[in-house]
């Protein structure tokens, strides 16, 4: 046997250990989801490798497989979309061919991607904005904030808002045609993060003239004072996105200490001074009883990472730290999860805060869902999981919109 038949046969075993799993059996589409959770795995193994020899950074890697898959802004004969810029920032229009004498229901959507990756571009929120559309008879804004590490928070926020006010702009909505009382944000992921963040700042925010109708708020990650939740024990190996990954790329948006990641796997991460917020997040009184299940509730260790990093206390990194008062302003909300996701307990408590300040609450817990399913929608391996959310998500929308 070669030498390079040798290394190649050890790879493949490496890579294969690396990336088993075994499958809660109720996922739909089990072989899909296997194939989808190795090729992630893989690329991350790689991006990993490529990073340990000084070939380049994990992120960049990522970042070049995630171009592969953009899209250049193609209208059809119900949709004209058109890549611009709002205050010079990237946004994708897709606005309805038909005509109306009504003025428009709108949609601004920030997408997922860790603040580290992603863009409209990506052909499933090109699919998924282009649908939304079409069949709300919408006008969709996509936006693209600035990403990380290049741009650590808070850019990504400062980038959305700004967006949502310049949209709110009397002279813009009377542009496309939008009715003021009629706008909804949405994200999915750490744009959901962003979605919850800028709604509260636009809600709470007395010189915001027009404010939002509805938020959406798709598998969202809504704090980052507790890193591990049940959730995150149950899943800290899980399909796609593994816990070890997400505290890899969150900590790539909030600071350049290197030492923070390691610290945060301990949940060790948060400074002597934030013992007060706990309360916004303590799973153990916040998450319903079938998802405490037999986890013992320990909280955070203060005060083991010192060097400062600002966005841990901040609501606009974590809404779920906004008070009661704050999220009273707060409009009707739709907030997905799905069972088998890291971030699932993020929007469960959310759902338990929102109801308990009288905000109106729709959500929807997917139980074979994973995260990032949205992300699944077109070929070559397209999740019939991500096209039932997509629906969900529409039909709300229609109704409440």
């Amino acid at each position: 046997m070669g030498p390079k038949t040798l290394c190649l046969g050890l790879f493949c075993v490496l890579l294969a250990s690396h990336n088993y799993i075994t499958l809660p059996g109720n996922i739909e589409e089990l072989w899909k989801v296997i194939a989808l959770d190795v090729v992630a795995k893989t690329c991350t193994f790689v991006a990993m490798c490529f990073e340990n020899i000084g070939i380049m950074r994990y992120e960049e890697f990522i970042s070049i497989i995630f171009r592969l898959d953009y899209t250049q802004p193609l209208s059809d004969e119900n949709i004209t979309v058109t890549d611009t810029a709002f205050v010079d920032i990237p946004v994708r229009l897709y606005l309805p061919k038909r005509k109306s004498e009504a003025v428009r229901r709108a949609v601004i959507y920030i997408h997922g991607g860790a603040y580290c990756f992603g863009s409209f571009k990506q052909r499933s929120f090109d699919f998924l904005n282009r649908w939304t559309a079409n069949k709300l008879d919408a006008v969709v804004v996509a936006l693209d904030y600035r990403l990380a590490p290049q741009h650590l928070f808070p850019t990504q926020f400062e980038d959305s808002i700004a967006v949502v006010k310049f949209f709110l702009q009397d002279e813009i909505l009377t542009k496309y045609g939008v009715d003021p009382a009629r706008i909804c944000i949405s994200g999915d992921s750490a744009g959901a993060t962003l979605a919850a963040a800028v709604t509260q700042q636009v809600q709470n925010d007395l010189k915001i003239k027009h404010k939002i109708k509805i938020q959406t708020l798709l598998y969202p990650s809504l704090q980052v004072i507790d890193s591990y939740l049940p959730a995150h024990r149950e899943n800290e190996h899980g399909i796609v996105l593994t816990r070890e990954i997400a505290i890899k790329l969150l900590s790539l948006s909030l600071t350049k200490h290197e030492g923070f990641p390691q610290a945060m796997k301990r949940n060790q991460h948060m400074p002597l001074e934030s013992r007060h917020l706990f309360k916004f997040v303590n799973w153990s009184t916040l998450l319903p009883e079938k998802y405490r299940k037999d986890h013992v509730y320990t909280e955070p260790i203060l005060g083991r990472f010192s060097l400062p990093v600002p966005a841990l206390m901040d609501i606009r990194a974590s809404p779920l730290l906004a008070s009661d008062s704050q999220l009273q302003n707060l409009p009707s909300t739709y907030i997905l999860t799905c069972q088998y996701d890291l971030l699932r307990d993020d929007g469960l408590m959310y759902v338990t805060r929102l109801k308990g300040v009288g905000v109106q609450v729709a959500h929807d817990h997917i139980e074979d869902g994973i995260h990032g399913a949205l992300s699944f929608m077109t070929t070559p391996l397209y999740l019939n999981l991500g096209l039932r959310i997509r629906d969900m998500y529409i039909s709300w929308l229609d109704k409440n919109l």
